[in-house]
């Protein structure tokens, strides 16, 4: 039986982590449940699952659970210090990072600290202090399983294998909505064209950031630390059908790949189950209908967000947490309708002009370039 906190309850993987815990009920127990904002769901959860602890991050929010748990056993809390908490609650053993963006990054390093294997669905995490987790990880010797489907994918490939053997890392990107979208169109796209994904149900900001490819682009720095390989080694690959969800060449031409219907429960079971895969119900490729595989190369000009994400990466040091921070802040400008899709790669690159990069492993420096980043974009 594993024992989980989920950080993120209420979002997409997190919802779809406990359709998970429906199926395996003898497998998987829920814990903690943590949420941001929706006390709403995060109250009907609480009130199925019954976990140990619950915490909101809103602290406003806090009377509305305390009322409605008001007759059973949970602990209800709220505000950050009370995410680190449930995160390291000495009942679990397991911790989903599924929290959006740069907030989910102390709870799961907290866990790190807590010696908990950790379900990695935060790509922000390892963008902003790849490093730092890493380190942190092995000294505590602690398994980071990944929950994207790409990096899902590649670990999958290399059960088995050598990573010295490897060659370069392919990781597949749909594309968006606006693959075939010309460049000079790009100042027209609306939040609501924008918002509408061709294969994948996600939130809002992850949804927003594959249609500008800044997604891949933090999927590539978060696959640089996962697999300890340098940035002229990984590939961006669009694949619009989401049928491979990326590939592992090997030194001696041989490439594996991994494939799959895209549902994101797939890999989210997988980070769960690892090493062992559970019979479960999803969906399956229907090898009828898909008549064929396109691949085509990424387009860097047109998508400047994925170009400046791997000259991020080549920089080091903290210029991707440059990067995450005025990517956050701009796409929530964006969503609140106050600047233009286009103009999110360009409030980016005027962030990371502005900002000296140096290297640091301190998260509480990280915080600080963090909020001074998204008040230099939002100014």
């Amino acid at each position: 039986m594993k024992k989980l906190c989920i950080l993120g309850s209420t979002g997409s993987i997190g919802t779809q982590t406990l359709e998970i815990v429906r199926q395996f009920p003898d497998k998987l127990q829920v814990k903690a449940l943590v949420a941001v904002q929706n006390a709403d769901l995060l109250l009907q959860q609480a009130l199925e699952f019954l976990p140990e602890m619950v915490v909101i991050g809103n602290e406003d929010l806090l009377p509305k659970l305390i009322s409605g748990l008001a007759h059973t056993q949970i602990k209800v809390y709220s505000g950050t210090e009370a995410i680190n908490i449930a995160a390291t609650l000495d009942s679990i053993d397991t911790v989903v990072a599924a929290m959006v963006g740069f907030a989910g990054l102390a709870p799961t390093i907290a866990a790190i600290k807590a010696k908990k294997t950790i379900a990695l669905a935060n790509k922000e995490t390892l963008v902003v202090a790849g490093e730092l987790m890493m380190r942190l990880a092995k000294e505590n010797d602690v398994a980071l399983l990944p929950v994207d489907s790409e990096h899902s994918a590649i670990f999958q490939c290399l059960v088995g294998e050598s990573s010295t053997d490897i060659e370069k890392l392919i990781l597949t990107a749909s594309g968006g909505p606006f693959r075939k979208t010309l460049a000079s169109d790009f100042g027209k796209i609306t939040k609501a064209q924008a918002l509408k994904h061709p294969n994948w149900t996600m939130g809002a900001k992850i949804t927003i950031d594959s249609a500008s490819m800044m997604n891949k682009g933090l999927e590539v720095i978060e696959a640089r630390w996962l697999f300890d390989i340098l940035a002229d080694k990984i590939e961006v690959l669009v694949h619009p059908q989401s049928i491979v969800h990326s590939m592992v060449c090997f030194n001696d031409g041989s490439v594996k790949a991994q494939l799959g219907a895209p549902d994101m429960k797939v890999p989210i079971q997988y980070a769960l189950s690892y090493p062992a895969r559970w019979t479960a119900p999803n969906p399956r490729i229907d090898w009828q209908s898909l008549a064929q595989l396109d691949f085509e190369p990424a387009d860097f000009s047109k998508f400047r967000c994925l170009a400046l994400a791997f000259e991020s990466l080549k920089v080091g040091g903290t210029a991707p947490c440059i990067l995450n921070a005025a990517n956050e802040a701009a796409v929530a400008l964006f969503l609140a309708e106050k600047i233009r899709f286009i103009d999110i790669p360009t409030k980016i690159e005027a962030a990371l002009n502005h900002f000296s990069v140096h290297k640091s492993e301190d998260l509480s420096e990280l915080q600080q370039i963090d909020q001074k980043v998204r008040l230099f974009v939002n100014s």
